[in-house]
């Protein structure tokens, strides 16, 4: 761990919401830049077959040769695929590529099926201040896999028309893990993103997500951003972007709360 976070209990923490669009992977990648950046030992593992965190980091197709598949199944160990030092000293990242989907099907006959990925992360844990875990858009088992080996659930909410009404099957299916595989699993909180202040229906929505979740909400919200939405095309986090834009400066708020709700 850095040395400028020796307080800090090591946490895994899944981004996860089975609605797609609503900024998960935006968050994955951004978060753990905002972390690194503030010298937290950041550990980014992409979970989502389409991979879309890992070309959003900016880890190139020729440097990858391991991948989560690999961990998943079982053949390599979770030190063998990580990528050390991309972009900042204090990022690593484990790649995801389409392969990954095949894992789904390879699992069903594992006798130790939904807790490969808790294995493995467990191997490396004590080596970071922070591991960020991009889940995919659905609730089969590499999402279950990933749920299992979290500490707790970060659940972006888009600030959009049917945005709470995904979240109770999200919460279910927390609620099922919580009472079979990992009782421990917290909700670490809710991520206002795409956020909109001119728009009604976007106070509407975090108006509501604040009475239904209190506390868990973030004060800080992500809002709508151009700047935010160009930046994985180069595969760069936001602050390497554009560091001046309200993304940046939004993901760095995430950040900074998230550190502080850890002490």
């Amino acid at each position: 761990m850095s040395s400028s976070s020796l307080w800090i209990v090591p946490r895994v923490i899944a981004i996860a919401n089975q609605k797609g669009g609503v900024g998960k992977t935006t968050t994955a990648v951004n978060l753990a830049a905002s972390l690194a950046a503030a010298e937290q030992k950041t550990l980014l593992i992409d979970g989502d077959p389409q991979g879309n965190a890992t070309s959003g980091i900016g880890v190139q197709r020729e440097q990858i040769s391991i991948t989560v598949y690999d961990v998943l199944i079982g053949d390599r160990p979770l030190a063998d695929a990580i990528i050390p030092q991309v972009h900042f000293k204090h990022l690593d990242v484990v790649p995801a590529t389409p392969d990954l989907a095949g894992a789904e099907v390879e699992l069903v006959e594992h006798k130790n099926r939904e807790v490969m990925m808790r294995t493995a992360v467990e191997s490396v844990r004590a080596s970071y201040d922070y591991i960020l875990i991009d889940c995919p858009p659905s609730l089969g088992l590499i999402t279950l896999n990933m749920l299992a080996a979290a500490d707790a659930l970060l659940i972006p909410l888009q600030c959009e028309y049917y945005a709470l009404e995904g979240l109770s099957q999200l919460l279910n299916t927390v609620h099922l893990i919580q009472r079979s595989v990992n009782p421990n699993l917290a909700i670490d909180g809710v991520l206002l993103t795409m956020y909109d202040a001119r728009l009604n229906l976007s106070r509407q929505v975090a108006a509501e997500a604040r009475e239904y979740f209190g506390s868990e909400v973030f004060e800080a919200v992500v809002p709508r951003n151009i700047r935010l939405a160009e930046a994985p095309s180069f595969g760069k986090p936001i602050i390497l972007y554009d560091v001046s834009s309200v993304g940046a400066k939004a993901y760095m708020t995430v950040a900074k709360e998230l550190m502080s709700r850890q002490k």
